[in-house]
């Protein structure tokens, strides 16, 4: 119940997330696909949360990694944060404050404070804030057309293929349109200029280092 209250929320929030069950499955995904975060419950089946996240870090994996427990588990959390993980969260918890914990791992582990922004020509993006200006003047973006402009703008000056833009913005199982990304593209560039995203036939989409 914990997990699906949590996917959903953050699915609210904006986030694509993948749910996996057990100690096994979570070492599998984070080995396969490059995450943001990962959210660490200590209490996993089929190897505790501990043991997946020595392994990790053992490994080389630098996700920051965000460990929620039970409110009487001091030992777990100083274990858990001697382990390598990045912060932790205590059951109860507020998705509110769950989100926003999850917005700090990531900027600390991107070298971005609260106000860092992201430029690309005359397009400004707040990515704690989550707020687009262009020339100054605010733009309203939906969840996923900010994901998927974030993630352009800071690759700026490299070409991101349709399957990473895919992933940023969906998650495992979803029924994807093969024509979802050109779509948010397409109204990237009605809110933001024609020309600021470029298309790169047969390899992806980008936006450049300078202005167009």
């Amino acid at each position: 119940m914990l997990g699906e209250s949590v996917m959903i929320g953050l699915r609210q929030d904006g986030y694509a997330v993948d749910w996996v069950r057990d100690a096994e499955q979570g070492l599998a995904a984070a080995h396969t696909h490059a995450y943001e975060a990962i959210l660490l419950d200590l209490g996993l089946p089929r190897g505790d949360g501990l043991m997946m996240l020595r392994q990790l870090r053992k490994g080389g994996q630098t996700t920051p990694v965000l460990i929620i427990t039970a409110r009487d588990g001091i030992a777990q959390r100083v274990t858990g944060l001697d382990a390598g993980a990045d912060d932790y969260l205590l059951k109860p918890f507020d998705l509110d404050e769950l989100s926003a914990r999850i917005r700090a791992v990531v900027r600390r582990s991107q070298g971005l404070t609260p106000g860092t922004c992201l430029m690309v020509g005359e397009v400004q993006l707040d990515v704690a804030a989550k707020r687009c200006l262009l020339e100054g003047q605010g733009v309203e973006l939906t969840a996923r057309e900010f994901m998927l402009l974030r993630v352009l703008m800071e690759r700026a000056g490299r070409v991101v293929s349709r399957g990473d833009l895919e992933s940023a913005l969906f998650d495992w199982g979803s029924e994807v349109d093969s024509n979802v990304i050109e779509v948010y593209v397409s109204q990237l560039r009605r809110k933001l200029g024609k020309d600021f995203i470029r298309t790169r036939r047969g390899q992806g989409y980008c936006v450049e280092s300078a202005a167009p």
